[in-house]
């Protein structure tokens, strides 16, 4: 069964050449290069139609049971020369409203560059958002969706931002300001909501609870979302990140939705009385 929390081995960074090494290598994917970009490739759908999307969903848990939504979804979208990634903050490190500047991301497959122009603006548009390295240290649900960018597409820089516990207004007051930073600077690019759905609870509570929230997503109804996580008690880890990615959306003038791929992790396990929820989802 896939945890919900972040495993924090040892050193993580390069304080030398600036440089986040990988947090769950070898945990929540192979650490071996090889390995990785075939076990990526398996779950990857090449001949998937490319929509040309503002905003995604995209879960986060260990590759063997959130790879095939995470794959698809991703799959699923145009690739981009930038990709700006909100993720939740499992470790209560740092920041509430974090984004990582100052050091390169690396995984088994290489090293992705921050856009510090964009990361630059985002900070100056925004009195919410903050800099910080802290929140991001031990942190997967950003780290896991390099990867699977990395083999669709391997030439891209990216801004990683965790969004944690506030209020709805802070959230869409945050993807507005994320948006109007996009504006200025003239980025083409998708943002992505890092976030699992229901976490352990039976095969038939979690996915009644998760099509409750996805359907708020699809009608980009953000107080609804929340309204919803609140009322029917969904342990969506990524509900904050993914309300500041629909406001962005909105924002940017996304229209449609699409559920691409849900599964949980019994569909791995074959464990359905206690299980943990995947969707992708498309903005665009």
């Amino acid at each position: 069964m896939p945890d919900a929390r972040c495993l924090m081995p040892g050193t993580l960074f390069n304080t030398t050449n600036m440089i986040r090494k990988p947090v769950v290598a070898g945990q929540f994917y192979t650490a071996n290069a090889a390995r990785l970009e075939k076990e990526i490739k398996s779950y990857l759908e090449p001949e998937a139609k490319k929509i040309d999307a503002i905003g995604c969903v995209s879960p986060h848990a260990g590759y063997m049971y959130s790879g095939p939504v995470a794959g698809s979804v991703l799959s699923h979208i145009k690739p981009k020369n930038c990709y700006i990634i909100l993720g939740p903050n499992h470790t209560g490190k740092g920041d509430r409203f974090g984004m990582g500047m100052d050091k390169n991301w690396m995984t088994p497959l290489g090293e992705v560059e921050i856009d510090n122009e964009l990361a630059q603006a985002i900070l100056d548009n925004s009195k919410l958002i903050k800099k910080d390295d802290a929140c991001h240290m031990y942190e997967h649900s950003i780290e896991v969706q390099l990867p699977i960018l990395q083999v669709l597409n391997r030439n891209f820089s990216f801004v990683p931002i965790v969004i944690s516990q506030g209020t709805a207004s802070e959230y869409i007051r945050i993807g507005e300001d994320i948006a109007e930073a996009i504006q200025k600077t003239k980025r083409n690019l998708t943002i992505i909501a890092s976030s699992d759905m229901t976490h352990y609870e039976s095969q038939l509570s979690a996915k009644k609870k998760d099509m409750l929230a996805i359907e708020r997503i699809k009608a980009l109804d953000i107080e609804g979302l929340i309204d919803t996580i609140e009322k029917y008690d969904i342990s969506m880890c990524g509900y904050a990140p993914t309300a500041a990615m629909m406001s962005s959306a909105i924002k940017l003038g996304a229209k449609n939705t699409e559920l691409i791929k849900y599964q949980t992790s019994g569909d791995t396990s074959g464990d359905y009385s206690s299980v943990v929820g995947y969707a992708g989802i498309i903005i665009y």
